[in-house]
């Protein structure tokens, strides 16, 4: 069980994010991170830390960044041991991918071992490290396109919320036995695994159904 939040609209700063996250908490004490695409810089900026989300916000403490979109999360490891690389959001090659993960990817092994062939570099022990590598292989400049293409080939149960620098009109949001909803709010969309975290940004809620992918823009979804 983790915590996922994931946001795309007008610029927020990075800090609700992270305080979104702290609702979540309670879905996993090992470790948390975040990703966020400066649209200033046309860059990813991500930081993780190790134990609960109060390092993140350490870490944090006096990054004043408006972001859309960002990515934050909260880890109860299930592959790979309680560090930093192994925390999401995980990147591709390119750190142009980057993925939130909640859930197993129960084939993860083999994909990895064919992405591991074709030059891939991983950083992590995790399965979800798959995901973005496997969206990195399909991508053409189109988010949606690539983890369309990618969705079939993954075995197991997760939730997926998906950002990628070269393609920042986007956030994708992908529920296959695992929770994850939509918050309506005025400027923008929050992905997230449960309510709790998007009490007071929002008062509609739009949960995905098993199956369903969601692809939002900062003014629709």
């Amino acid at each position: 069980m983790c915590g996922i939040i994931g946001y795309i609209g007008k610029p927020k700063n990075i800090q609700e994010g992270l305080e979104a996250l702290k609702r979540l908490e309670y879905r996993g004490y090992d470790s948390a991170g975040m990703a966020a695409y400066d649209p200033g810089k046309k860059e990813i900026f991500a930081m993780k830390a190790v134990g609960k989300v109060e390092n993140l916000e350490k870490k944090l403490k006096g990054v004043d960044m408006r972001s859309s979109p960002f990515l934050f999360y909260t880890r109860w490891a299930t592959h790979g041991g309680v560090t930093e690389q192994n925390c999401h959001p995980h990147a591709d090659c390119k750190s142009n991918i980057w993925v939130a993960h909640n859930g197993i990817i129960e084939n993860y092994q083999q994909l990895k071992a064919k992405l591991l062939e074709k030059g891939h570099t991983f950083v992590s022990e995790t399965d979800t490290e798959v995901i973005p590598h496997l969206i990195e292989e399909a991508f053409a400049g189109n988010l949606q396109d690539a983890v369309q293409k990618v969705i079939p080939v993954l075995r197991g149960a997760f939730a997926l919320v998906i950002i990628a620098k070269d393609d920042p009109q986007h956030l994708i949001a992908v529920r296959n036995s695992a929770p994850l909803m939509i918050g309506v709010g005025e400027g923008g969309y929050i992905a997230a695994s449960d309510p709790s975290a998007v009490v007071g940004m929002t008062k509609e809620v739009v949960y995905l159904d098993d199956g369903e992918m969601a692809v939002l823009e900062k003014d629709s979804y």
